[in-house]
């Protein structure tokens, strides 16, 4: 194991580039894909991506303020005690990297917004803590928890075929969650998951003299924000209003009032914005004074650079990718050497495969839905077995796609092929398990 990891992070450290150096790369790639297994055109393909390319600003805005809000949140003293303190129970470096892992998963399933931040915001604190620990690894297992988000309560797609009214209710009628989320198969697959993935990255713990250790001092900087302050008898008006403890928690109260009506109303029904309004207005209340918000805001905003200006580049992907119809070539190449017994193995390999250039669940059922449903229709085999196989197609190879990596990255302070050769490891032990769950059951 110990040869694997090292031959596989010298394989990400020497090859894997910047993600915004990769999705340029990506961009060609597809292009050339686009032109020669499709019968799009040059101009075409190029109209294809302009239109495509800010299909996802609302999505990348969620994405920003998911790590602005979550560095908002946990720079707060209250979160910083918290996540200290539950960062004091692991004595060793092995039980370091297994906690991390573990809170990671949990928190993916429950929500994989909440997941990626609470994961890494855990990571550092633990690095602080913990002596021996390698860094990277740390990190890694952080992000490796999002491999279950698909088969979790905010799995896009599952949710998606579960509501009256969706795209593809004609072909799949409506799908309860008894059908996907909670079938055996799907619970088979998060309780392998919360008992192999731990395992793994404990595994892949390297030799005491080749870990990667973080400088604490550094750690503690970075979460160090500069406040001046102004002195009572010099306040202006506008400074009261700035300090003022009062308006933080009655605009706090009142987002935590819409919070409670919506959860009345629509249950546990929890979405990304709904992860960002609670972050917001926790982060507030917490901060005590506008002000103090504000510089807590000005310190997390770098961190959101990564996303701004690569996700349109991948919005542009997906703009050739859906509209050439190369996701449907690439879909039927797996389909055509598929039987009845083999399907599902091969849906997923498929969704894993198209994941690299559409990396949005919600996004890829859109795409890939009514290539696989008609197919699947066409063998007689279970529909909703087949819409699981695409989520859980999207998820497992996220170990290695740096899309959602970018907020864990940005809170760590760490670049993609730091941890990616981690997740290479993970991806194909993970991939073989779930390969087997979706070829036996």
């Amino acid at each position: 194991m110990k040869a694997i990891i090292s031959f596989s992070n010298r394989l990400m450290q020497r090859y894997m580039p910047d993600p915004f150096i990769l999705v340029i790369v990506l961009t060609f790639f597809v292009i050339g894909l686009a032109m020669f297994l499709t019968d799009s055109t040059p101009v075409q393909i190029l109209g294809y991506w302009g239109d495509g390319f800010w299909n996802l600003l609302e999505f990348s805005m969620q994405m920003i303020f998911i790590v602005v809000t979550g560095h908002v949140m946990a720079s707060s003293p209250f979160f910083k005690k918290l996540l200290g303190n539950l960062a004091n129970v692991p004595k060793s470096p092995g039980q370091a990297i297994i906690l991390v892992t573990l809170v990671a998963l949990i928190a993916c399933w429950i929500n994989w917004g909440f997941g990626l931040i609470i994961g890494a915001l855990f990571a550092r604190e633990i690095a602080k803590k913990v002596d021996g620990v390698d860094y990277r690894l740390l990190i890694a297992s952080a992000y490796s928890g999002f491999i279950i988000w698909s088969g979790g309560l905010s799995s896009s797609i599952a949710l998606t075929i579960a509501t009256p009214g969706h795209f593809t209710e004609n072909l799949i009628g409506v799908v309860p969650t008894s059908e996907t989320l909670f079938s055996t198969l799907n619970l088979v697959l998060v309780i392998g998951l919360i008992i192999l993935v731990p395992i793994i990255n404990r595994l892949m713990m390297p030799p005491k003299e080749q870990a990667f250790i973080i400088d604490r001092n550094l750690l503690e900087e970075a979460d160090v924000m500069q406040s001046g302050t102004v002195e009572q008898s010099e306040m202006t008006p506008a400074d009261r209003l700035e300090n003022s403890k009062i308006l933080s928690v009655l605009i706090g109260l009142l987002g935590l009032s819409f919070l409670g009506y919506y959860l009345v109303t629509n249950g546990l029904s929890i979405n990304l914005n709904i992860v960002n309004f609670l972050f917001l207005f926790i982060g507030i209340i917490l901060h005590k004074t506008p002000k103090l918000f504000l510089e807590a805001v000005t310190s997390s905003v770098k961190s959101a650079s990564g996303i701004i200006i690569q996700f349109p580049f991948y919005a542009g992907l997906m703009g050739i990718v859906t509209a050439s119809g190369l996701v449907g070539v690439l879909s039927n190449a797996f389909i055509s050497f598929s039987n009845e017994n083999t399907f599902h193995m091969f849906t997923l390999w498929s969704a894993g495969l198209v994941n690299f250039f559409v990396p949005s669940g919600g996004g890829q059922w859109a795409v890939q839905a009514p290539v696989m449903l008609e197919a699947a229709q066409n063998l007689g085999v279970s529909l909703s077995k087949t819409a699981m196989a695409v989520a859980w197609g999207d998820a497992w190879t996220n170990m290695i796609q740096p899309f959602y990596a970018l907020p864990a990255l940005a809170i760590a302070g760490l670049k993609a092929k730091d941890i990616m050769g981690y997740g290479l490891i993970i991806m194909f032990i993970t991939g073989f398990f779930i390969s087997a769950v979706f070829y036996f059951l």
